[in-house]
């Protein structure tokens, strides 16, 4: 059971992650103790090849970054070549190019359906992104589980450390290790099946370095208020 002690839930307390440990409802997650599955800090043309694959848009490595251009109306992604099966977390250095300002689009848990060409089923995250500059997250192929906020003050001329993760169908986006966004779905994805990480420009121009993917290790917890009065 987590306890909290009285002034202790305060946003600027309980949602960053300083000290390794992300508390969402029910789950505490251990960031500092989790598994790193891949670590990857600068790009080149043969990590690139070797690691992902391009299936539309415009995808280069530039001076160690991964930058990915397309401008039209549809997502312009690469995906990995392997899977990350499990309660997973990616994380990832951005920067948009400019005159580029918008959508940053991440997926974690993802695949490609080969027959129609287009992403499958994946959660997806975004920053910057959902029409109207939000931090936002929409579940592949259906569309019908999303969530925003445009809460978060976005500087398209500076870099961010962004991160997005899932726990047992509770998905989460941190935006320099703070917590901007969690959802539950109420039908998660089978993570033994889905596995695949995937990057994607959206009408958008932006890059990419610093990749981590982790396996979360986390407990399931019974939430509880100390009496206040």
């Amino acid at each position: 059971m987590r306890e909290f002690k009285k002034f202790e839930r305060g946003a600027e307390k309980s949602a960053r992650t300083g000290d390794g440990m992300l508390k969402l409802a029910f789950f505490d997650v251990d960031l500092k103790n989790s598994s790193l599955l891949m670590s990857i800090d600068d790009f080149d043309d043969k990590i690139f090849e070797e690691r992902f694959i391009v299936k539309s848009g415009e995808w280069h490595t530039e001076d160690g970054w991964v930058v990915g251009k397309n401008p039209k109306m549809c997502p312009g992604m690469i995906i990995s070549k392997e899977d990350f099966f499990g309660n997973v977390m990616l994380e990832l250095t951005v920067q948009m190019v400019p005159p580029a300002t918008h959508d940053i689009n991440v997926m974690i848990n993802g695949e490609w359906d080969e027959e129609k060409d287009e992403r499958g089923n994946a959660y997806v995250a975004g920053m910057e992104a959902f029409w109207h500059g939000n931090v936002g997250f929409e579940k592949s192929p259906e569309y019908k589980l999303t969530a925003a906020t445009p809460l978060f003050d976005f500087d398209p001329t500076r870099e961010y450390n962004f991160k997005m993760g899932n726990v047992e169908g509770k998905v989460f986006v941190l935006v320099d290790d703070k917590l901007c966004l969690e959802i539950s779905d109420p039908d998660p994805l089978d993570t033994s099946k889905y596995g695949r990480i995937g990057f994607e420009a959206y009408s958008s121009w932006w890059k990419f370095k610093n990749v981590r993917v982790y396996g979360l290790k986390y407990d399931r917890i019974e939430e509880y208020y100390n009496p206040e009065f």
